[in-house]
């Protein structure tokens, strides 16, 4: 058991061997701490300010020789829009050359029709006058197939119509047509072939009684100042 004096004495030695508090040197330590955090944060601003320096840099060098940034994602797509705009206008004028074309056609075949109807009505109309005879209306009828024909068949019926007539007199000869049917062998606007079917009943001195003739014709119409004339005219 230790006395106090013993407890004294250990209690003096300790304290003589810890070293002894320096307030200054804790001051420099927390001066060094606050060093080095201001060194840190320079660090950053250091590192912050150079990062923006590059990001202008590479700002400067986006920009065109005219001083305008360049884009060139924006230039793609500029481009692309560029290249529909050219494929779009290819594309409706091609819609619009097809549809003026088909537009053509229509109407040429319109015309087609509408002038084999004309020519065939005419065609119809002209077998009428050439298949029937009047005694009493001879010149009539003989002035009639001529203001009704042009071209070859008028020449030939022209220069066989004073012989032709004569003939008609001599033998009284009657005659009345009729037009069966009727149909369009080809067409343009300006020259149409006909096929008619035609009886014609034909009596004269000899044979008093009418004697049926069927026969199948062919005319070929050509429209003339306006007027859809008889060109051709034959018995196949």
């Amino acid at each position: 058991m230790k006395s106090p004096a013993d407890i004294a004495g250990a209690q003096s030695e300790s304290d003589d061997g810890d070293e002894p508090v320096n307030a200054s040197s804790n001051t420099e330590a927390i001066e060094t701490a606050a060093e080095n955090a201001g060194d840190e944060d320079g660090a950053e601003a250091t590192e912050s300010a150079a990062e923006a320096a590059e990001d202008a840099e590479d700002a400067e060098d986006a920009e065109d020789v005219d001083g305008e940034p360049q884009d060139p994602q924006g230039q793609g797509n500029r481009s692309k829009m560029s290249k529909i705009r050219w494929i779009a206008a290819a594309v409706l004028v091609a819609v619009l050359a097809v549809a003026g074309y088909e537009g053509w056609q229509l109407f040429q075949h319109h015309q087609r029709d509408v002038a084999a109807a004309e020519a065939r009505e005419a065609a119809e109309e002209f077998t009428l006058t050439l298949t029937t005879i009047d005694p009493n209306a001879i010149d009539a009828n003989i002035t009639a197939v001529i203001d009704g024909s042009t071209g070859e068949f008028k020449d030939l019926y022209q220069k066989s119509s004073a012989q032709l007539r004569q003939v008609l007199i001599d033998n009284k000869a009657t005659a009345r047509g009729l037009v069966l049917d009727a149909g369009i062998k080809s067409a343009t606007k300006n020259r149409v072939e006909v096929v008619l079917f035609v009886d014609q009943a034909v009596s004269n001195a000899t044979a008093p009684e009418p004697q049926l003739d069927r026969s199948r014709v062919v005319m070929t119409m050509e429209k003339v100042d306006g007027r859809w004339l008889a060109s051709k005219v034959d018995l196949p």
